[in-house]
C-alpha cells in the first residue's frame, strides 16, 4: 500500500496544484469582497445576468441535440464499416482536431461573412446574399462544428464493442434492422450517448471564444460575460468567481443527471 501511495502522489500534487487550489480560489473570491469580508453580495448579482446564463443553456442544448442528430448515425456507419474503412473515417474525423482551435473558427468566419464563400457561392445563381455571420445561429454552428467529435468518438466507441452475435441472435429470433435497432443497438450505445452529451454540453455551455469571433459580440453568452469579469476594462474578480461557481454547479447537475440515466441503463440490460 506504501509503494502504491508513493507511485500515485505525484498525481494527488497535480490534482491539489490545478484543481484544489483554483477551485479554494474562486470560492474565495465568490463569497468575499474587495477588501476580503465575507459576502452573499457577489452570488446576489447572479440574477442581473440570468438572461446570459438562459441563452448559454438554450445554445448548447441545441448544439448538443443538433451533434447528437449528426454525430449518432456517423458513428453507427462508422462501427458497422469494414477495418480499413473505420481508420479512414477516423483519419478524416480526426484531421480537423490538428489544427487550432481559433483558426477552426476563423475560417468559419471567412466562410460566414456577408462576401464569404457562401454568399459568392448562392451569388452565382442568383440568390442571396443572406447575413449569417454574427447571429446565433453562426455560434450555434461554430459549437456543433468544433465539438461534433466529441460526440462521434463516444458512441463510436461503444457500438464498435457490440457483438456481432447479437445482430444474428436478433435476426434468428424474427427482427427486422428497425426492431433490431431499437432493441438491441439503441440500448447498448447509450452509455457512449450520455457520454457524448456531457462531452458536448459542458463546452458548448461554457465558450465564449465561438460567440466573440461568430457572434460579433453581438449575442454574448455567460462564458464572454465572465472573460469581461476577469480581463476585461473594469474587471470585477468576485462576481465573476460567484459566476463561475454558479455555472460549474448547474454543470456538475447536469453531469450528475447523465450519470444517473448512465447507471440506469448500465443495470437495465436489453428488452427483446
Amino acid at each position: 500500500m506504501k509503494k502504491d501511495s508513493w507511485v500515485a502522489s505525484p498525481f494527488m500534487l497535480w490534482v491539489v496544484i490545478f484543481t484544489v487550489v483554483p477551485l479554494a480560489m474562486v470560492c474565495w473570491y465568490a463569497f468575499t469582497d474587495s477588501t476580503g469580508a465575507f459576502t452573499l453580495a457577489n452570488i446576489e448579482t447572479i440574477g442581473t445576468y440570468w438572461g446570459y446564463l438562459k441563452d448559454s443553456l438554450v445554445m448548447g442544448a441545441v448544439a448538443t441535440v443538433l451533434c447528437l442528430l449528426l454525430g449518432y448515425p456517423v458513428a453507427y456507419v462508422m462501427s458497422r464499416a469494414s477495418w480499413m474503412a473505420q481508420q479512414t473515417l477516423m483519419m478524416l474525423l480526426m484531421l480537423p482536431q490538428w489544427m487550432n482551435f481559433l483558426l477552426r473558427t476563423y475560417a468559419w468566419m471567412t466562410i460566414l461573412e456577408n462576401n464569404g464563400l457562401i454568399n459568392t457561392l448562392l451569388g452565382k445563381i442568383g440568390i442571396g446574399p443572406f447575413h449569417m455571420i454574427n447571429t446565433k445561429g453562426a455560434i450555434i454552428l461554430g459549437m456543433v462544428y468544433n465539438f461534433l467529435p466529441y460526440m462521434i468518438l463516444p458512441i463510436y466507441s461503444v457500438m464498435e464493442k457490440i457483438h456481432k452475435s447479437l445482430f444474428e441472435a436478433a435476426n434468428d429470433l424474427g427482427a427486422n434492422r428497425v426492431q433490431t435497432f431499437r432493441r438491441v443497438v439503441l440500448p447498448l450505445s447509450l452509455p457512449g450517448v450520455i457520454t457524448g452529451i456531457t462531452m458536448v454540453f459542458v463546452p458548448s455551455v461554457s465558450t465564449f471564444v465561438i460567440s466573440q469571433m461568430l457572434g460579433g459580440g453581438r449575442n454574448p453568452l455567460i462564458g464572454d460575460v465572465i472573460e469581461r469579469l476577469f480581463v476585461g476594462a473594469a474587471p470585477n474578480y468576485n462576481v465573476g468567481a460567484a459566476l463561475s461557481l454558479v455555472l460549474m454547479v448547474l454543470i456538475l447537475i447536469s453531469m450528475a443527471v447523465m450519470k444517473k440515466f448512465d447507471d440506469g441503463e448500465e443495470t437495465g440490460g436489453l428488452m427483446m
